[in-house]
């Protein structure tokens, strides 16, 4: 367990990818602050049960990722349980599907929000204390979205660019003080987010489900599968090995094959 004694934080980790990842870094050994919107009973029988399993200790933080000051504390609760934030996932994400002529602009500055601003107030809040201890991998839940474009998901887009800028500006910042900054660009992963875009590109594209899951998410897969929420995983935990220590500021895409065409 070569992550006994660190400390995760991940954004929006009660289900899907960010569920993924605290387990998986519990199975190392991390201790975690998880977060994300759930009913108290529910969000501490999460937290119970991954501390029981795993034998690390686990804070859940309800930080609306849409308010700076509720994000700051996400942070500052973790390094009063843990000392300091170790590994930091920005994973919170939501999606909206509709023209750009169409777009509620509300949907859109709520989709910025989630999707890239939050990281940047957690890195900032996060940097210091990693800065102190000489030690930090900052792991950002990028999309193949953040390499390429695909209609009706202006905001979406926009913000998983935005990602792959603000990794890239943070690893060069951070470059000599012992943190790493990544992205993981994942292509279409079965997760709660994605099935909730299928009702609404449906309607947008006129399509049967079967037709929105074959023609249009797994149609610029090359190997025609979903990827699994573990297997992003598994690729966070390799970042946050020293066989890892040399690779920071990248954009790492899992999908698939999607972005080499």
């Amino acid at each position: 367990m070569f992550l006994k004694d660190r400390a995760a934080a991940i954004t929006g980790s009660t289900s899907g990818i960010g569920l993924a990842y605290a387990r998986a870094l519990a199975k190392e050994g991390a201790n975690l602050v998880i977060n994300g919107i759930m009913p108290p009973d529910e969000a501490e029988k999460l937290r119970a049960d991954l501390a029981q399993e795993f034998g690390v200790k686990v804070v859940f933080s309800p930080a609306d990722m849409t308010k700076p000051a509720e994000i700051a504390a996400f942070i500052a609760e973790g390094e009063k349980a843990f000392g300091a934030i170790d590994i930091l996932i920005n994973n919170a994400g939501i999606q909206y599907v509709a023209p750009i002529d169409e777009f509620p602009l509300e949907k859109w500055d709520q989709i910025i929000a989630i999707n890239l601003s939050s990281a940047f107030h957690t890195i900032r809040a996060a940097l210091p204390k990693m800065k102190e201890k000489g030690w930090g991998r900052i792991i950002n839940t990028a999309s193949a979205h953040a390499l390429v474009a695909s209609p009706f998901k202006s905001a979406y887009v926009a913000a998983k660019h935005g990602i792959a800028g603000l990794t890239k500006t943070a690893a060069l910042e951070v470059a000599t003080k012992g943190i790493t900054v990544n992205a993981i660009a994942p292509g279409y992963v079965w997760t709660p987010l994605v099935e909730k875009q299928i009702p609404d590109t449906m309607k947008v594209r006129g399509l049967t489900r079967e037709q929105v899951i074959n023609d249009v998410m797994l149609e610029g897969q090359p190997t025609k599968e979903f990827v699994t929420v573990e297997q992003v995983a598994a690729l966070a935990v390799f970042l946050c090995t020293d066989g890892a220590k040399s690779i920071t500021g990248a954009t790492l895409p899992i999908d698939g094959g999607w972005t080499a065409e």
